[in-house]
């Protein structure tokens, strides 16, 4: 079985480098639909957003529980509900920009800062009991680019890598959290910070 979108063949475990302009839908079958802008934000906009939050966001620092022992998190974090009013100008003008486009009633902005090559997050999906039923999820992506691999939980094993490049928007419908994992794995080239900007809908959960 193969997933097929205009222009590109996706077979097990083959690797996409998705740059350039236009929107792409990668997947679309009955596990669900991802779709990929890679120029959903102009370059200046996405530099002045990536600058502005990489120094004024109050930036944390987590701990999780890995082979029986307690590590960092690999990555810095933060979060804004849209009810929020001490949320940043730049995290308001994106939600306008991604609710209009997506057309869906985000209410959460959750904020991951990838300080160099070391920095990843693990393969997972998001936990759907904290998302508002048949919602999608939004990846808008500022800074360095930084590979994502989207991987089947089930055979056949299928692979995209997404080259996840400053101002690109990923939209993944909320079936695919059923059926593929993601990740932004660490790597052995030099590279510099990443933000990315996940939008979700949780309704009035926390």
């Amino acid at each position: 079985m193969r997933w097929t979108c205009p222009a590109f063949t996706v077979r097990p475990m083959s690797q996409l480098s998705l740059f350039g302009a236009g929107k792409r839908r990668l997947l679309d079958d009955s596990s669900g639909f991802i779709e990929w802008t890679p120029d959903f934000l102009d370059a200046a906009t996405a530099q002045s957003w990536f600058t502005w939050l990489h120094k004024h966001i109050a930036w944390e620092s987590g701990r999780r529980l890995m082979y029986e022992r307690e590590v960092n998190v690999p990555r810095l974090r933060a979060h804004y509900r849209s009810s929020d009013a001490q949320m940043p100008g730049p995290l308001i003008d994106a939600l306008e920009r991604v609710r209009a486009a997506v057309g869906a009633p985000f209410d959460s902005i959750g904020l991951n800062l990838y300080r160099d090559q070391h920095d990843s997050v693990a393969p997972h999906n998001d936990t759907l009991a904290d998302l508002k039923r048949g919602q999608p999820i939004a990846l808008l992506s500022l800074g360095a680019t930084r590979r994502m691999t989207i991987r089947a939980k089930q055979a056949p094993r299928r692979v995209l890598q997404v080259e996840m490049e400053s101002g690109g928007l990923l939209l993944m419908s909320w079936a695919t959290q059923l059926h593929y994992d993601h990740s932004i794995p660490k790597q052995r080239e030099e590279v510099g910070p990443r933000i990315s900007l996940a939008f979700r809908v949780r309704g009035h959960q926390p």
